[in-house]
């Protein structure tokens, strides 16, 4: 049988995901759409073909109709849904972060542990997508030798929303780097040190950060979210041996007028598209077996990733370095919680 998908959110994230439910997924219907505002709820419902339209969240995921829920309404209703979720028996996919609050995810972790088994996968969907799946690869392979330095740059056009400022890119936008470089690597940070320009023209400057791992390697980010080029994601993973860097996917590459163009996105959605869907079918299939995929994201990938934020914040305030303190990993994520 097809899993229902019930859907909340319908902003630029809930329309994605609806979109991706209604025409890629094999095995999926996407049966509700939920929003705070009835309209926009009843038109990502009529374009998408969604059987529904409500705007009552809690509702939605103690529906009959409604098998597995997908969450990307604001941050801070993320953990409380996750934990509506659970106390339900119905998986969720929720958008990261799982909580701007350490203290919230571990609220959820409590509570999934509690049940005896995973419902929580956190879309962190850069482990979906194929340039850092091959960095991962390589690393395993051992054929770069022993992880030595990861490098990450992320750049935004403009700041995402008004009254943005450098904590938020620290919460908001780092935390797929810091859950995807930990992937990577497969290990925890120890500490981490956060700058910020003080000259950046007027606007929220860009945030470097050099984390120190639990495994001896260092990890620097950049986060700009004013780089008014266009949406960059670059990467780099350095070993004893060697080095392997994403590759941004182009389609094509204009030479013209004695100069040669390559075109930048807008935004994240062409870049990750594939990401996203890979990421989705995942779920689905989380869903119809009951088993955490290999390489999604937990409860507990969710609360790493707010910690290291929290800490990253902390070291902006404050200057230095800033430990990263995380509690003891409960057994049921030993494993991501595979069968």
């Amino acid at each position: 049988m097809s899993v229902r998908i019930g859907l909340v959110g319908a902003g630029i994230m809930g329309a994605d995901h609806a979109r991706i439910v209604a025409e890629e997924l094999p095995g999926a219907v996407l049966q509700v759409i939920c929003d705070a505002s009835p309209d926009r709820a009843q038109a990502l419902a009529e374009a998408w073909g969604a059987a529904d339209a409500v705007t009552d969240p809690a509702a939605l995921v103690l529906r009959q109709d409604v098998d597995a829920v997908i969450v990307a309404s604001p941050d801070f209703t993320h953990a409380p849904l996750s934990m509506a979720c659970i106390a339900a028996g119905k998986p969720v996919l929720c958008e990261k972060p799982l909580s701007p609050e350490s203290n919230d995810c571990l609220r959820v972790i409590e509570a999934e542990t509690a049940s005896g088994r995973q419902w929580v996968q956190v879309g962190f969907m850069r482990r979906y997508d194929q340039s850092y799946a091959e960095m991962k690869a390589a690393l395993a392979s051992g054929v770069l030798g022993r992880a030595v330095m990861m490098h990450n740059f992320h750049r935004n056009v403009e700041n995402p929303v008004a009254g943005f400022t450098a904590d938020m890119a620290i919460t908001n936008s780092a935390p797929h780097e810091f859950d995807v470089a930990r992937h990577v690597l497969d290990t925890d940070y120890s500490t981490v040190t956060a700058f910020t320009p003080k000259d950046a023209g007027g606007k929220v400057g860009p945030v470097v950060m050099v984390l120190e791992t639990a495994g001896g390697q260092l990890v620097t980010i950049e986060i700009n979210n004013n780089a008014a080029y266009g949406y960059d994601v670059r990467g780099e993973l350095v070993g004893e041996k060697g080095a392997i860097s994403l590759n941004a996917p182009l389609h094509t590459r204009l030479d013209l007028g004695l100069q040669q163009v390559t075109t930048y996105a807008a935004d994240w959605r062409p870049r990750f598209g594939e990401a996203y869907r890979r990421q989705d079918r995942a779920f689905v299939d989380f869903v119809q077996t009951g088993r955490f995929p290999e390489d999604a994201a937990s409860a507990w990938d969710g609360y790493a990733a707010s910690v290291v934020a929290e800490a990253g914040v902390r070291s902006l305030r404050e200057g230095g370095r800033a430990p990263v303190a995380m509690i003891d990993q409960p057994a049921l994520y030993a494993s991501n919680g595979k069968a």
